[in-house]
């Protein structure tokens, strides 16, 4: 590990979708009991318990929250749905800074019905982000975008790489868009190295560097493949090699694992969390 670096077990967070089945309150105690110190929460469940509750019961159980999901779905081609997204993403960015979270994850959105306009849509994301990113800068959150796989391109996200993300993020000051790296969903990619580098930038405050997630990939992928996430150490991707390219580009943050698994969600997030903090030290530390 980086000369300066945090340990990794002190920088680890558990992102709330990881253990489904525990509540808000279930969520706070079961990683402090842990040790773990950090969160990443979702917008529906806290919407739920209440923004201004989830920050405080976070905070008292000495917890803080390294990112919420998600914004974005900025694709749409008919204005009234676009200005319905840019609001929408306005409530999102005024309730991570209310939980004390400087990082709001964008998952761009896919293509509209009946459009093949890759180019046009990123174009889109693009206009959102020069739209959203004052409002953000004034709340103390960036603008994290992130990456997904490139079979979601169509329906969920028609930013498939780093560096598709870094050439829409670098149109903004690194301080108010940033990209996530994630493993499940870069891990095919032979370019990655290079961009995490390009991400990384001069270090400090030019970093692009927002958030760092982990999953694994398994395979058969199961229908709907949104779920098909594995649990680390379980699949194909080389963690440890993702770990160390982001702190050679000298990332400090947190590293959150978001595992959506039908398999994790069934069993007791207890054991699901010792496990992931054991499976964290063999195969990412």
């Amino acid at each position: 590990m980086s000369h300066g670096t945090p340990s990794l077990l002190d920088r680890l967070s558990l992102n709330q979708e990881t253990v489904r089945q525990w509540s808000l309150p279930e969520l706070a105690d079961g990683c402090a009991r842990a040790g773990v110190r950090g969160v990443g929460l979702w917008r529906a469940p806290v919407q739920q318990y209440g923004v201004a509750a989830a920050a405080r019961l976070i905070r008292d159980a000495g917890l803080g929250v390294t990112s919420l999901c998600r914004g974005g779905f900025f694709t749409a081609l008919d204005p009234g749905e676009r200005a319905a997204a840019l609001d929408d993403n306005r409530a999102a960015l005024d309730e991570a800074a209310a939980l004390g979270t400087d990082t709001l994850v964008l998952v761009s959105g896919g293509l509209p019905p009946g459009s093949r306009d890759l180019p046009g849509a990123r174009e889109r994301v693009a206009d959102a982000l020069g739209e959203l990113a004052p409002y953000a800068a004034e709340r103390g959150v960036r603008l994290a975008l992130e990456p997904l796989h490139p079979m979601y391109a169509a329906d969920r996200c028609v930013v498939s790489t780093l560096a598709q993300a870094l050439d829409l993020a670098e149109r903004f000051p690194a301080d108010r868009v940033g990209v996530v790296v994630d493993t499940y969903h870069l891990w095919w990619d032979d370019t990655v190295g290079t961009q995490i580098g390009r991400a990384g930038g001069t270090g400090g405050t030019g970093s692009r560097l927002a958030a760092f997630q982990l999953a694994d990939w398994v395979t058969p992928l199961p229908e709907g493949v949104l779920l098909g996430r594995g649990q680390l150490g379980d699949g194909s991707v080389d963690l440890r090699w993702f770990r160390e390219r982001v702190e050679t580009a000298g990332y400090r943050g947190p590293v959150e694992v978001e595992i959506f698994n039908p398999a994790l969600w069934a069993r007791d997030g207890a054991e699901v969390l010792a496990e992931i903090v054991q499976r964290v030290r063999t195969h990412v530390g």
